[in-house]
Parts: C-alpha cells; structure tokens; sequence
C-alpha cells in the first residue's frame, strides 16, 4: 500500500485504472485499498494546492512557534489538540528543540491573525510564550515549486 500512497500522494486525481496499471494490480483492488485506507483514515483529505497570488487570494499566513506547559496527565496532547480546534489554525505539530509546537495559521487581514495571537492562543492557560513570524513570499507549498524555474544557471564559486 506504500507504493499507492505515494502516487496518489503525486496525483490525487489518478484514476483507478492508471494506479492499477503502474501497480499491476486490478483496478477493482486499487478502489478497495482506496476505500481501506480513508476508512482507516491513513488518507485523511484530499486538497488541491492553489496557488493564492494567481487566484487573488490575500490571504495572511504565519507560523507561530509557541511554548506551553505539559499538563500531568495528556502531557502537551490536551492543549495541542485544543489549539488545533480553531479555525484559523491550518496545521499544528509538536516540535523538538526550543518551543513546543509549531502552528500554521490564516486570516484574512494582519489585524486578524495577530487578533488570533493575542487574544485567543496566547491567552490560553498552559502557553507560556509565542513568537510568530508572518508569510511574505512563498517559493515552494507542499513540494510543489511555485513557478518554474526559467534559468538553473550555476551559482559562482568564490576562490
């Protein structure tokens, strides 16, 4: 199944009868290991990548780094899990290193996402601090390039 997560992990739009095909498998058993693995629920969603600048979309991304304090019983799951509960959370991991989790966030305006900071995460009991750092450009989403890449000359070497 491996090997199935990966091309569809390329091409969600793959039909069944082109995954068998690359597979060696029927069609009939790519739909049924389809069906397993959203049942399982190892394929959570399917989502276009969209690029937000052709769309005109002016959305507001950031990423905030945030630390909190492990709760007695759930550790940082409670809070982890209550943070990703909002609607302007896009993505929320717990992370190695100097902060806790790391938390993909949107709004609509700069005003609404620092709103979202201020008066919702770091309010929270158990967060400790937050620093966040706001999108400003995107060159790459989710292993796609934003644009082609027009010249791959070499970068020069300094002796």
């Amino acid at each position: 199944m491996n090997a199935l997560l990966n091309l569809l992990e390329d091409n969600a739009l793959a039909t069944p009868e082109t995954l068998a095909a690359q597979l060696n498998l029927t069609p009939d058993e790519v739909r049924s290991q389809i069906k397993q693995l959203e049942k399982d629920r190892v394929i959570l969603a399917y989502k276009a990548i969209v690029d937000d600048e052709r769309a005109k979309r002016t959305h507001v991304k950031a990423v905030i780094e945030v630390r909190i304090t492990p709760e007695r019983e759930g550790g940082f799951d409670r809070l982890a899990h209550r943070i990703a509960q909002y609607s302007e959370v896009r993505s929320c991991f717990l992370m190695s290193g100097g902060f806790d989790l790391l938390v993909f966030v949107e709004g609509n305006t700069l005003q609404e996402v620092a709103g979202f900071v201020s008066e919702k995460l770091s309010s929270l009991p158990g967060v400790l601090s937050t620093a966040t750092h706001f999108n400003l450009k995107t060159y790459k989403v989710q292993g796609v390039l934003r644009e082609a890449v027009v010249n791959e000359e070499r970068l020069q070497v300094s002796p």
